[in-house]
């Protein structure tokens, strides 16, 4: 009898990446992270643990958006005051806050859920080329 494999919280080895976003558009950027942060790229996959490993993301400010998406893709947010409906586009939030836009598509693509939220705190982004993390040895990771 066959019995599928399952990953244990000590059979788990983490390893940093250093993604570089320059040039790369949004959608195709984020979900190979996700994927990278569910662990999905690893034999030992199990998906209610926490098998990914973590990513950098450097040059944020650099990453594009295809078609007229900056003019016409809109981010909205809620203050929950009344009339509170904030909308900003997408090319006014790169040029003032490009880690929060791979944030949030990144986010997007992750569980909803606990087990999501834990896989979240493993992304770091920073806007320009330099991050604080040389000393874990990050791999640079190419897509």
């Amino acid at each position: 009898m066959r019995t599928t494999y399952m990953a244990k919280p000590q059979d788990i080895q983490r390893k940093w990446y250093v993604v570089d976003a320059t040039g790369k558009p949004l959608g195709r950027l984020a979900s190979r992270v996700a994927s990278i942060l569910r662990g999905k790229h690893k034999p030992i996959y199990t998906p209610h643990l926490d098998t990914g490993d973590f990513v950098i993301v450097v040059n944020a400010e650099k990453v594009v958006l295809t078609g007229d998406k900056k003019q016409k893709k809109i981010w909205y947010h809620h203050t929950m005051y009344p009339g509170g409906l904030k909308a900003i586009p997408y090319g006014k939030l790169l040029a003032t806050k490009p880690e929060k836009v791979i944030e949030m598509a990144v986010k997007g693509m992750l569980q909803h859920n606990r087990l999501g939220r834990k896989m979240g705190k493993k992304l770091k982004v920073y806007r320009g080329p330099d991050h604080p993390h040389a000393a874990q040895k990050p791999e640079k990771l190419e897509i």
